[in-house]
């Protein structure tokens, strides 16, 4: 009977201490996912991830403080948390996207109602776990054993999610996985509960249909919640470990968004692309060696091709996914008109900042086509830390232009980008910089739109004339692009954006915020 006994609780022991592991990698994962979908849906990861964080770590703290209210029944209500954590964490980023798409400005408070309603179950089950263990041994061995558990377990979910589970199943399927490893908790732990347990049991059951049932139709809910969000048909959704990419479609109008923010228009994306490149390629004396930062779409390549010159460009942009679709999706490859395929186009997938830092190459012309500075991230490739790196990698004559968002809508960002470039580019002690020159285009989908040409010697824009075909620019056109109205004019005090100090992100949100919100 005695050893019968020790077998019993040696498994119990194993079945507990395992349960530790796994819920705390799954109460992670469900942090990273409300902190992935909110950065998704809302921007400014930097501020979503720790406005994340500290609601959970909150709530945890809330739901170990109530756990003190259970006084009998631990297993059992350790295997009902579990269930209910599977339920709503298995459920979590459905909820979201639903919640973003019908919920509208009550989004946040949903997505932040789910975080606390998640986080005190989380909160509730580690004291819960330490009582159980304790009553077969001594609370310093319960704590110390269920806290490394814990740690560990912690750290297999943070490895798992961005290395696994984020590209292998995806964003919208991950909480249903960690929501079933939840309920696989609560299967092995029903058989330490006492009998009866017939309703716990059809419970669980319940709850496994439901998220296996959401699972197989996880994709296809959340494309039908992104229809309403987006409007426009859907033709293409994938979320990568670098962003969510959205492909719609309405008639001719073709457009993509990257984290829900519009990349282009298929209508108009002609006066953006090519008063992104023409300027900078008639501005170079002799174009021959380009290279692009960002532009996975392919669209700012096409106008480069257009000069026979050019005799190589570099294509650098973090997302391989991007990269592949504006090589292999019909209306992408219509548009960029297979520019990607080009023998002179090599394609580099890799941080625009880290390319800079290692490559040895000059290049007659840099074009800047990244995202928007809507995050604490992105601003720091519109730094004096950048901008220096690409006046290391132009030659003598070299040209850089970046697209700079909007002088109208964003004005003191604009202009931070402006002054950001000024205070740029000098190395090895030189005292001439980069010489900023700003100039703006309409772009009917994004408005008044802006871009920053540069280079170490003076620039005469009066000279700059279209020698390519071109569907919107024409020389009284370009010549226009220079002059700016008094609406955009720099207001006082705009600083320079640093690495350490990214007041750019500021001056973008606060610009933007009067008309989004």
């Amino acid at each position: 009977m005695t050893q019968a006994r020790t077998g019993t609780d040696a498994s119990s022991r194993i079945i507990l201490l395992s349960s530790v592991f796994i819920v705390a990698a799954c109460g992670l994962v469900y942090e990273l996912i409300a902190g992935a979908v909110s950065s998704y849906l809302l921007g400014d990861a930097v501020t979503r991830f720790s406005l994340v964080i500290g609601v959970f770590l909150c709530a945890m703290g809330i739901g170990s403080y109530l756990s003190k209210l259970i006084t009998s029944s631990l297993v059992k209500a350790f295997v009902e948390i579990e269930i209910w954590i599977g339920l709503v964490g298995g459920t979590a980023s459905l909820i979201m996207f639903a919640a973003s798409a019908l919920a509208g400005m009550l989004f946040p408070a949903v997505f932040y109602s789910l975080c606390i309603l998640i986080g005190v179950m989380i909160g509730i089950e580690i004291p819960l776990l330490i009582r159980i263990i304790n009553e077969k041994s001594n609370v310093s061995e319960a704590v110390s054993n269920v806290l490394a558990l814990d740690y560990i377990g912690a750290l297999a979910g943070a490895l798992l999610f961005p290395f696994v589970v984020l590209p292998f199943v995806g964003l919208s399927r991950s909480s249903v996985v960690f929501g079933i490893l939840n309920l696989s908790v609560a299967a092995v732990g029903l058989r330490l509960v006492p009998k009866p347990r017939k309703w716990i049991t059809i419970r669980l059951i319940m709850v496994v249909a439901l998220l296996f049932g959401a699972f197989i139709y996880s994709k296809r809910m959340v494309g039908f919640l992104e229809d309403l969000l987006y409007q426009d048909n859907i033709i293409y959704a994938e979320t990568t470990p670098y962003q969510r990419i959205v492909l719609t479609r309405w008639r001719d109008d073709v457009r993509l968004y990257l984290n829900g923010h519009l990349q282009f228009c298929s209508i108009d994306e002609a006066r953006y692309h090519e008063c992104l490149v023409i300027p900078a390629l008639e501005a170079s004396p002799k174009p021959e060696n380009v290279l692009i930062l960002g532009g996975g779409d392919g669209m700012a390549a096409r106008e480069v091709l257009k000069y026979t010159d050019v005799k190589s460009i570099v294509l650098v942009d973090i997302d391989p996914a991007i990269t592949e679709l504006s090589q292999t999706r019909p209306e992408l490859t219509a548009l960029n008109k297979g520019a990607l395929d080009s023998d002179r186009v090599m394609i580099v997938n890799q941080d625009a900042m880290k390319y800079l830092e290692e490559s040895e190459r000059f290049f007659d012309v840099i074009l800047i086509d990244l995202p928007d500075p809507n995050t604490d991230t992105l601003a720091k490739l519109y730094s004096t830390a950048f901008y220096t790196l690409c006046a290391r990698r132009l030659s003598v004559n070299g040209v850089m232009t970046t697209q700079a968002t909007s002088p109208f809508y964003a004005p003191d960002a604009f202009w931070c980008i402006v002054r950001t470039i000024s205070a740029s580019g000098r190395i090895d002690g030189e005292s001439s910089g980069l010489i900023p020159v700003p100039y703006h285009v309409n772009v009917p989908s994004f408005g008044e739109w802006g871009f920053v040409m540069a280079s170490r010697r003076e620039i005469d824009v009066s000279k700059l004339k279209p020698s390519v075909p071109a569907r919107y620019l024409n020389p009284a056109v370009m010549s226009a692009l220079f002059e700016f109205g008094e609406d955009m004019k720099p207001g006082p005090g705009v600083s320079v954006n640093r690495l350490d100090e990214p007041l750019l992100f500021r001056y973008y949100q606060r610009g933007w915020s009067r008309y989004n919100n």
